[in-house]
């Protein structure tokens, strides 16, 4: 058994926006809030969390995750990257590193944000890593949990999406060639990025996702990594096809 829990399920402002006035930033719907996009994954003996954005810490509180066996990277960009240095809790709670999957390309950037924890100082309460590379070309285990990486594109720029038995997670995407599709067929749960209505460079459209879920054929579809400009939660819930549903923030799925 397998529990995914959606920590966060908003763009790289979150929702609501700072400043912005608009219906949805303005809702008192618990759904319409939304932290940025990260998932924890939680087996009998394994902890897993995908991605650790700005929100890191108050996500961790939120659900209350006690023990950190890993952290595996989508990409590098800051809304999925920037809260890691609170990696360091687990440090002391567990007495090692934490282990840290992730891209030659964003451990690079890695290396760079947070230059301070490979410089070979002593200094006390440095965040403590072990770093593991991880391509599109094979899996990896961590604990009782097998990891598929999936290829998709953000633009231009290569991301990785995860397959974990029956559920796959892909966020920040617009484009996924039909040999990585592969690795997605068959899966009774699809999670998929869907940020907005109007097209744009970098990510699914509400409509976009939709139309890969229907190729997909998942018992259920979730769409993550939402817009305030997507529209308010009972809204878009009202309007989506059977079995597809928007996440929320704390939403879990025991498989």
């Amino acid at each position: 058994m397998i529990t995914f829990t959606f920590l966060g399920t908003g763009t790289s402002q979150g929702v609501p926006i700072i400043g912005c006035r608009c219906r949805v930033c303005l809702s008192n719907h618990e759904k319409d809030k939304r932290l940025r996009s990260s998932l924890l994954i939680e087996s009998e003996t394994t902890t897993i969390v995908i991605d650790s954005g700005p929100d890191f810490r108050q996500q961790l509180l939120r659900a209350d995750v006690r023990k950190l066996d890993a952290l595996v990277f989508t990409h590098a960009h800051k809304d999925h990257l920037a809260g890691m240095d609170d990696i360091r809790a687990f440090n002391y709670l567990q007495g090692k590193p934490v282990d840290i999957y992730a891209t030659e390309e964003t451990q690079s950037t890695i290396r760079t944000e947070f230059s301070y924890i490979f410089d070979r100082s002593d200094y006390p309460g440095v965040p403590q890593v072990k770093l593991h590379t991880i391509t599109k070309h094979a899996s990896f285990q961590i604990g009782d949990i097998e990891c598929i990486p999936i290829e998709v594109y953000h633009y231009q720029m290569p991301v990785l999406g995860f397959r974990i038995g029956d559920f796959t997670y892909i966020t920040d995407a617009n484009f996924i060639d039909d040999i990585e599709l592969q690795k997605v067929l068959g899966s009774n749960f699809l999670v998929l990025n869907a940020l907005r209505r109007e097209a744009h460079i970098s990510h699914f459209t509400l409509e976009q996702a939709i139309a890969l879920a229907n190729r997909v054929g998942a018992q259920q579809t979730y769409f993550t990594h939402i817009s305030h400009q997507l529209g308010l939660y009972d809204e878009i819930e009202a309007e989506l096809p059977p079995r597809m549903n928007l996440a929320f923030d704390s939403l879990s799925i025991v498989i």
